[in-house]
């Protein structure tokens, strides 16, 4: 089974690509033994995803490694928060939301759209794969939900429900990173890969 190290420490998001690319041996950097962090500079989501994967492969010596970079884009705010989601501001994911929300005061629901983009990198460090999906919905006026994390309280879809309201199966169906992994994992299987210059 072919290894791929995945250049991130959030458990969640290892566990789901372990269980989307169940035909690779997906394997963490903490399990073999490294601590690197890529800065986050460049001007896309999928930049940034091909440089992690580019960078921690080139490090490794060829070994093949998956990353990812993801975020909000809010049209009332001409994109804002875009590459600097999780940079933007230094709190809590409630008291993040709760800004955001603050910031759209008094903009009705049709001006609220956001969009949700995953951008997934695989890379040996001269071939690279990588796809993105979104997903579209509203930012609400108030957190509403208990399930999910980031900003999935205050990602309100058509049916009026947030993201932190839908059952882990119901996120599933309609999950960016989902989607991107499975195209991520077509390449894969049929070794599809650009040769970066």
């Amino acid at each position: 089974m072919e290894e791929i190290i995945i250049v991130s420490r959030n458990k969640g998001k290892i566990k789901e690509i372990q269980e989307i690319l169940k035909e690779f041996k997906i394997i963490s950097m903490k399990d073999i033994g490294i601590d690197i962090d890529v800065e986050e500079d460049e001007e896309t989501f999928q930049a940034n995803a091909i440089k992690k994967a580019e960078n921690i492969a080139k490090f490794l010596k060829g070994k093949k490694c998956i990353a990812d970079d993801s975020g909000i884009e809010i049209g009332a705010l001409e994109g804002f928060p875009g590459v600097f989601t999780k940079r933007w501001f230094n709190g809590t994911d409630r008291q993040r939301n709760l800004k955001l929300i603050e910031k759209l005061e008094g903009v009705p629901k049709e001006n609220r759209k956001i969009k949700f983009t995953t951008a997934i990198a695989v890379s040996d460090g001269e071939n690279t794969i990588c796809e993105t999906a979104t997903i579209d919905g509203f930012v609400a006026t108030v957190v509403k939900g208990e399930n999910g994390f980031g900003f999935d309280e205050i990602f309100e879809l058509e049916n009026g429900k947030t993201l932190a309201e839908l059952s882990q199966n119901e996120k599933n169906e309609i999950s960016a990173r989902k989607i991107a992994l499975e195209r991520v994992k077509k390449r894969l299987i049929e070794r599809n890969y650009q040769k970066r210059e």
